[in-house]
């Protein structure tokens, strides 16, 4: 039986923390590719990246696996270059200049850039290419999970959500001038305490920002997140029993990579669910829809959370399985921790029902072979409103009477 009362915690990072850098500009690099690709009038459902990123002092390193457009730094037959190192070169440095670094040990302006990407594997190619069939295998073996829950009008756990809009807030209100102090590095952590089942306060708050200014006290940059950690949380969260421990260790003037070494993929609950439901092990970003790693992790979310939405469990996990060149899960599990309506082996055969989980299916239901990456890098791949051009298409409650009639 679940425990009612507890208290748990989840942490976020800022779009300027150095694994984030690293995301979102493997990200940009997964955009750059699509984008080029429907330039050139290459189906976009041929697009392949594997792309990996390191950052440090005034340095960053890309390197990885791609196919895309006369694949990379090959001329076209009009003399054009369609997807080459200046303009990779170039998104990064945009991606850079975007979050905000511009300071002498991290610059958009100046910074090195080496770029180490190349062709992607013909063996791996061979299981996931179309070759006739609609239904193409997926591109490594893995477990993937989703999850949803009733704690956030988003159907997301409490702790993971609200650790993300305290950073969110403050970068926004950073990008607008209002806070120039503030720099782009920064982490956030909530602890919840839950009574009968349900999420009720906050217990601790951490705030751990950067900052532009030299001299400034714990209690100074309190002063200035403070506003945005009590507009980010519910009202009476945050009462006198609420510890907060803000910038802890004191000064945070050198931040982002020239303070710690950032790399792709190491923020994967961060990215999640913030440890309150399992997570497969692989990372999303700077990886094209056919890895399994990210597409049907998508996919897992989005049927839990149209579960959720459909009254049919007050929380559920599901997990998929593949393996590599195999186009059908190996399995559809699914867990309501005792909260379904209807048993879990009776949602597993619903889910069977509704929605086709090949890999080319769910690209195709979800439109994912488009450039809407790089907006995912930082405060969550889940919990998201769904955008007009696809933008966290998994995020959409359109399932809910299909699965309603389904699982009668």
């Amino acid at each position: 039986m679940a425990r009612s009362n507890f208290i748990f915690t989840s942490e976020s990072v800022s779009e300027g923390h150095p694994d984030k850098v690293c995301d979102r500009i493997s990200d940009e690099v997964v955009d750059l590719f699509f984008r080029e690709a429907g330039s050139a009038g290459m189906p976009a459902s041929q697009v392949r990246v594997a792309c990996e990123t390191l950052a440090t002092t005034n340095r960053v390193v890309i390197a990885g696996e791609v196919r895309g457009p006369d694949g990379l730094c090959h001329e076209q037959d009009d003399g054009e270059i369609s997807v080459n190192t200046d303009k990779i070169v170039g998104v990064t440095r945009e991606a850079i200049k975007s979050i905000g670094y511009d300071q002498k040990g991290f610059s958009w302006r100046d910074c090195q850039i080496e770029v180490l990407l190349h062709g992607q594997s013909a063996h791996i190619a061979q299981g996931v290419d179309e070759a006739g069939n609609k239904d193409t295998g997926a591109g490594d073996q893995g477990i993937m999970f989703g999850y949803a829950c009733r704690e956030t009008p988003e159907y997301m756990p409490a702790p993971i959500y609200y650790a993300h809009r305290i950073l969110a807030e403050m970068a926004e209100a950073r990008h607008a001038g209002k806070e120039p102090v503030l720099g782009p590095d920064a982490k956030s952590q909530v602890s919840v305490a839950y009574e009968n089942g349900k999420p009720v306060r906050a217990t601790q708050i951490v705030v751990s920002t950067q900052h532009m200014e030299e001299g400034l006290s714990s209690q100074d940059i309190r002063k200035i997140v403070a506003p945005y950690v009590l507009s980010a949380l519910p009202d009476g969260w945050v009462n006198d029993d609420t510890a907060w421990h803000i910038n802890p260790t004191g000064a945070f003037v050198i931040g982002g990579p020239d303070g710690d070494a950032g790399l792709t993929g190491r923020k994967i609950i961060v990215d999640t669910y913030g440890g309150a439901a399992p997570h497969g092990g692989g990372a999303f970003s700077g990886k094209d829809p056919t890895k399994v790693d990210r597409s049907a992790a998508y996919a897992a979310r989005y049927v839990a959370k149209n579960i959720v939405a459909a009254e049919l469990a007050e929380r559920c996990t599901i997990q998929l399985s593949y393996a590599i060149g195999v186009a059908e899960p190996l399995s559809i599990y699914v867990d309501t921790d005792g909260t379904g309506k209807i048993s879990n082996a009776d949602l597993e055969k619903a889910i069977r029902k509704t929605i086709a989980l090949t890999p080319s299916r769910i690209r195709d239901h979800l439109q994912l072979n488009k450039a809407i990456y790089a907006r995912t890098a930082a405060y969550g791949h889940f919990g998201r409103v769904p955008e007009p051009d696809g933008g966290f298409s998994w995020e959409a409650l359109d399932l809910v009477d299909e699965l309603r009639a389904n699982a009668k």
